[in-house]
């Protein structure tokens, strides 16, 4: 069992504290998101889980705990968004300076295999265009050369309960040709700065461009975190059947809880 911490949440931003509480005790108790009387206990003993994915926007008070998590014999790696955007879309982040300066940290810390940077979501405007998220893009690719391995890209989703919140910046919904426009480009740029790019969940096809679909929750990549056989790994190929159709992830247990995440940005599902 992979186990996603979180897709719902910043458990190392803000819940690192919890988090290594219930690592301690070997287990941890999950409301179901669309039923919260629904609780599901899961086991975090070493035994239980083939590893973590942690997704974060700032590792910062979670570094202290990466020698204790490590030394209970746990494979994991890191999904770091790091965004241009400023205050006015993500509120809650701290400023960008400090976001690359942990991030060169944890990448130094971890190696860049298991810091996995996502630029996400592309958030489209007649200010910031095409022109502007490829300039964006090479600016922080640039920073991040020999930092991460890999680089994801995902298009902001037209979720019912953040419509209100991209109509009021202006969030323009984009076409194939602005999609193939960034998704080229920040797969040329990518390749430049020594990273893979693949896209996460895209209704497109970039494969022709040198974007191949993603797959965040990667059962490949924990295994050689692992130092693990092909055969060594549980699970097989399979993919999540509660993802999207186009979603590439693994199978994994979520452990966050929507309406926890300080972030508050404004183009966030989850909050």
């Amino acid at each position: 069992m992979i186990i996603s911490a979180s897709r719902r949440t910043d458990i190392p931003a803000f819940h690192a504290g919890w988090f290594m509480e219930r690592l301690r005790s070997g287990e941890v108790m999950v409301a179901n998101p669309m039923r919260r009387d629904q609780v599901s206990r899961i086991d975090l003993s070493r035994e239980a889980v083939d590893g973590f994915v942690f997704w974060t926007k700032d590792p910062g008070p979670f570094m202290e705990h990466l020698d204790e998590i490590e030394g209970l014999g746990y494979p994991f790696y890191f999904l770091f968004t790091l965004t241009p955007y400023g205050p006015d879309i993500e509120p809650g982040v701290p400023p960008k300076a400090l976001i690359l300066e942990r991030f060169h940290e944890l990448s130094q810390r971890l190696g860049p295999e298991r810091v996995v940077w996502r630029y996400d979501p592309v958030i489209l405007t007649e200010r910031m265009d095409s022109a502007w998220h490829l300039e964006a893009f090479e600016g922080l690719a640039r920073e991040l050369r020999g930092r991460t391995c890999r680089s994801v890209l995902s298009f902001v989703d037209d979720y019912r309960k953040i419509r209100r919140r991209m109509q009021a910046i202006g969030a323009l919904e984009p076409d194939a040709g602005q999609m193939a426009a960034v998704a080229g480009g920040c797969a040329r740029i990518a390749s430049e700065c020594g990273m893979e790019l693949s896209a996460c969940s895209e209704s497109l096809d970039f494969n022709a461009l040198g974007v191949r679909p993603g797959r965040c929750v990667d059962r490949e990549l924990l295994r050689r975190i692992a130092g693990l056989a092909e055969e060594g790994m549980r699970g097989g190929r399979k993919k999540d059947p509660g993802q999207r159709p186009r979603c590439g992830c693994a199978p994994s247990r979520d452990i966050g809880t929507y309406g926890t995440c300080s972030h508050r940005c404004i183009y966030c599902y989850a909050s």
